[in-house]
């Protein structure tokens, strides 16, 4: 029996380039590789308000870009987390076992519970529980993951290995799948913080959907680091997020990039860069554009 995957993504917002290269880019791979499982996570988009229509438009969406890059249903199962009512059921075992401890430690937590304080949901709180049954439930060898997702699936290997001890082996133990270049792209307006698909600044990332025009200005808006020369730094953040993007939007290496951008400027480096965006997206946008509503339901 091959070994199976499972991964998916928020109805939360627009995907963005972040998402691509580091997430959907590695699923069409692996599911040549793998069993494959990718999910519309629209319950876990839930810990937050949503509108019933608009996040039912957004899941629909999400399917498409699946589908667009490249995800094969006819070798891949891709689903809608809320069709499958074992992911709740589940996730309420789950919770029955994880501590609140284990639960308040989760940094991605503590930094969404900064931000909205006295309304924070109890869902915000038991999100690792439920991301863990998802896994879980499929008996998931692997998980694609990025590396804000690492310390939830550390807890969902956990609570494995507690659920087999205190009940019997019943559940598979996952490994985490982390792209070594990719797996955290971060923001354009700011190389602290992760490009985000619900970021209030809509020039920190570049979505799936962005026409040229569009893409060139965000890029040219980009920040820099101090300084001059265009190489990869780790102690020159912005500039090495670019040369990430550009590396893996090109497939060129660091050595052939940063032999291209010598004797150049940060100018030259953006406008490559968006030039390189548009290339990599116009086929993707053009298979979006084609995929039918009859197609997403069959």
């Amino acid at each position: 029996m091959p070994k199976r995957i499972l991964s998916g993504a928020q109805p939360t917002g627009i995907l963005h380039i972040g998402n691509y290269l580091g997430a959907l880019r590695n699923w069409v791979a692996l599911q040549h590789e793998y069993e494959s499982l990718f999910c519309v996570v629209d319950l876990h988009a839930i810990t937050i308000p949503q509108d019933p229509k608009q996040l039912a438009a957004k899941t629909k969406e999400v399917a498409r870009i699946y589908l667009a890059a490249g995800i094969d249903p006819k070798v891949s199962t891709i689903f809608v987390q809320s069709d499958v009512a074992e992911h709740a059921e589940l996730a309420w075992i789950l919770n029955c076992v994880v501590r609140i401890s284990e639960l308040e430690r989760m940094t991605q937590f503590k930094d969404k519970a900064k931000k909205q304080r006295e309304n924070v949901l109890a869902g915000l709180l038991t999100y690792p529980a439920l991301m863990a049954a998802d896994i879980l439930l499929y008996q998931t060898d692997l998980v694609p993951v990025g590396h804000d997702q690492k310390q939830h699936l550390e807890l969902t290997r956990d609570l494995a290995e507690r659920f087999n001890r205190d009940f019997g082996e019943t559940f598979r133990v996952p490994d985490a799948f982390i792209p070594k270049v990719g797996a955290k792209i971060m923001a354009l307006d700011d190389p602290a913080k992760k490009m985000s698909k619900s970021d209030d600044n809509v020039n920190g990332s570049i979505t799936l959907v962005d026409d040229a025009d569009t893409i060139r200005r965000k890029f040219k808006r980009a920040v820099t680091d101090s300084g001059t020369g265009i190489r990869f730094d780790e102690s020159r953040p912005a500039i090495t997020n670019l040369l990430t993007i550009y590396q893996l939007l090109t497939g060129k290496s660091p050595e052939e990039i940063e032999a291209n951008f010598e004797g150049k400027g940060y100018a030259q480096l953006k406008s490559e860069l968006g030039e390189a965006t548009i290339e990599f997206l116009s086929p993707f946008q053009q298979r979006m554009r084609a995929i039918t509503d009859e197609e997403l339901h069959n």
